[in-house]
């Protein structure tokens, strides 16, 4: 299996109440893929940091193959939550993924 774990920072512009809009969106959108595209295992996305980190929120997801992470990044119903719910929000991204 393969983990891929993206932490995101939110825009500077929004206010807060915005910025929690926002991040449940996020939730919403990437959660609501599993079981719409293939090779999933487990998907969560944490809104609710503690205070002493640098990150707004953490996507935590497990693949059954490296095939299936890239198909994943490429899939119609991802590339929605992405360009829709995502990127216009987010000004930084860091991502690492591994073998489990």
């Amino acid at each position: 299996m393969v983990k891929h774990v993206i932490l995101w920072n939110l825009k500077d512009e929004y206010s807060a109440e915005e910025k929690e809009n926002i991040k449940k969106g996020i939730k919403e959108g990437l959660e609501g893929l599993k079981g719409k595209v293939p090779g999933i295992v487990d998907i969560k996305v944490n809104i609710d940091p503690l205070a002493s980190s640098n990150a707004d929120l953490m996507l935590d997801s497990t693949f059954e193959d490296e095939e299936a992470l890239k198909g994943y990044s490429v899939h119609p119903e991802h590339l929605a939550v992405a360009n829709g719910k995502v990127r216009p929000f987010t000004k930084q991204r860091s991502c690492l993924d591994y073998e489990v």
